[in-house]
C-alpha cells in the first residue's frame, strides 16, 4: 500500500508541476547566450584578438575563445529542474583589464532572457560588460 501512495503522489506532483506557468518556459526552452567583443582596437592591429574569454558551468566547460573586435561567442543551455544553472566567464582585455562575470544565472535570467526569444546578450566594452534583453537598450552590469 505504501508503494501505491508513493506512486500516486509522484504522479500528482508531476502533473501539477507541468501545469505551472513557468514550467514550459523554464525547463524546456533553450537559452542562447551571446557575448560580443565591442572593445576598441586602441593599439591592437585589426584582425588580432584583444578579448579572451573562458566560460563554464559546474558541469560544462564551453572553452577558451580568443576574439577579434565584433566577434560573437555563443552557446545554448537549458535550466535544470532545481533552477540552479549558472555559467560564468573570465574576460580578459589584452594588456588592460580582467573581470569574472555571471553570463547566465537561472533565477536571474529565466524571465529577462525569455522576453527576447530566450537570448541573453552581452557586449564587452571599454567601460564594462553590458547586458541587453532586447538588443536595443544596454545596461553596464559589470564595470571593469
Amino acid at each position: 500500500m505504501g508503494n501505491l501512495k508513493s506512486v500516486a503522489l509522484t504522479l500528482l506532483l508531476s502533473v501539477s508541476i507541468l501545469h505551472l506557468p513557468f514550467a514550459k518556459s523554464v525547463w524546456f526552452l533553450n537559452y542562447h547566450i551571446h557575448i560580443t567583443n565591442d572593445l576598441p582596437l586602441l593599439n591592437s592591429p585589426p584582425g588580432k584578438p584583444n578579448l579572451f574569454l573562458r566560460c563554464k558551468s559546474k558541469d560544462k566547460d564551453i572553452g577558451d575563445k580568443a576574439m577579434v573586435k565584433g566577434q560573437d561567442y555563443t552557446w545554448d543551455t537549458k535550466i535544470n529542474a532545481l533552477q540552479t544553472t549558472l555559467f560564468f566567464c573570465n574576460a580578459r582585455w589584452e594588456g588592460r583589464k580582467r573581470r569574472i562575470f555571471d553570463a547566465f544565472v537561472a533565477n536571474r535570467d529565466d524571465k529577462r532572457c525569455l522576453e527576447y526569444h530566450g537570448s541573453c546578450m552581452w557586449s564587452v566594452r571599454e567601460d564594462g560588460i553590458y547586458f541587453s534583453r532586447n538588443n536595443v537598450t544596454w545596461f553596464n552590469e559589470y564595470p571593469w
